[in-house]
């Protein structure tokens, strides 16, 4: 995604608001669109919770980076190499970032603070995914804008971010990792702040809280998680696609009472809309990039019918979140973020 994105309010929009740009089906709608611009354009205490995985880097999504990534040959993106003849996904290196880059950042998630605290109704949550280089960049700006800061959800799995040895160097420095090989993602847990006590805000707005698995079992903080799904990916060939098993019990747990919309301003391939729809819930995504707004609009309702162990749909309810503090994943796994 461009550097300049919401901080330039003389610029063109990268994206007309065509309405015709749009694809509406059963309980979801995809909007061809700059996020800044139709959040700005959407009326206030309208959305019930924002769950995404937003381009936290920017510089990976820019223009120029997106091209050598389409081409195979890198750039900011990492080619991992194959791994028991498997072919990896590409991953990208937040490390590379400098001081503007990062200042950048932060005036980005900054801008799209402001605009999302006006646009949920009170109690409404956001979960947004980060990296453990780079959260507080993310968080900082949230809680600057006005949300409360309510924890953390942590996506155990393992990839190949870290524990490199360091670079033309590996020979003389066999013993040394330039850093921990990463065994978990963060996802930030915001809400807006409620109208009085949770209990009013829940019979007024239906949003304070999180959705329980069961009577006798509250959504945790830890998710043990998988790596993205082969059959997932060729459905959505998007270098971030976060697997529906782990979607779909985020998304659920972001509406208490099952009831609202949730929104995703910068939807990639569509995964959050697709857990959305799994588990019978209103959604609207947002993508500037043609591509990968063609993607999600044929991806979303395959993605949607795909069955998973350990994550609640429309048809049952999830005991994966359970699983998490009681089964740690001990086999090595991989994937490209």
């Amino acid at each position: 995604m461009e550097l300049e994105i919401g901080l330039d309010s003389n610029r063109a929009a990268l994206v007309s608001l065509n309405p015709g740009l749009t694809a509406q089906r059963q309980s979801y709608e995809l909007y061809y669109s700059d996020a800044f611009a139709w959040l700005a354009a959407r009326e206030a205490n309208s959305i019930h919770a924002i769950v995404t995985d937003p381009p936290y880097g920017l510089k990976e999504y820019t223009e120029i980076e997106k091209k050598k990534l389409r081409a195979g040959r890198g750039g900011v993106w990492r080619i991992p190499p194959s791994f028991d003849g498997c072919k990896r996904s590409p991953l990208p290196r937040f490390t590379v970032l400098d001081d503007s880059e990062r200042a950048a950042l932060r005036a980005f998630f900054a801008e799209f603070a402001r605009r999302a605290i006006r646009v949920l109704v009170p109690g409404g949550h956001v979960f947004v995914a980060t990296n453990p280089l780079l959260s507080q960049l993310v968080y900082q700006p949230l809680m600057d804008a006005g949300f409360e800061k309510r924890g953390e959800i942590i996506r155990l799995v393992q990839t190949l971010r870290g524990g490199d040895r360091p670079k033309n160097a590996h020979d003389e420095f066999r013993d040394v990792s330039v850093m921990p090989r990463s065994g978990w993602e963060p996802w930030g847990l915001f809400r807006k702040p409620c109208e009085g006590r949770v209990q009013d805000n829940l019979r007024k707005w239906g949003t304070g809280g999180l959705r329980r698995i069961s009577e006798s079992e509250p959504f945790l903080d830890v998710v043990r998680s998988s790596p993205t799904r082969r059959d997932e990916r060729k459905i959505a060939p998007h270098p971030s696609l976060k697997p529906q098993s782990f979607m779909r019990q985020i998304v659920r747990a972001a509406l208490p009472l099952g009831r609202g919309v949730i929104l995703d301003p910068f939807m990639g391939a569509g995964s959050t809309i697709a857990a959305a729809l799994a588990v019978g819930y209103r959604s609207i995504g947002l993508e500037h990039d043609p591509a990968y707004f063609k993607i999600a609009q044929a991806a979303v309702a395959s993605l949607a019918q795909i069955p998973v162990k350990g994550a609640s749909s429309s048809h049952g309810r999830t005991r994966g979140n359970r699983a998490a503090a009681k089964r740690p994943d001990r086999k090595p796994r991989h994937q490209g973020r």
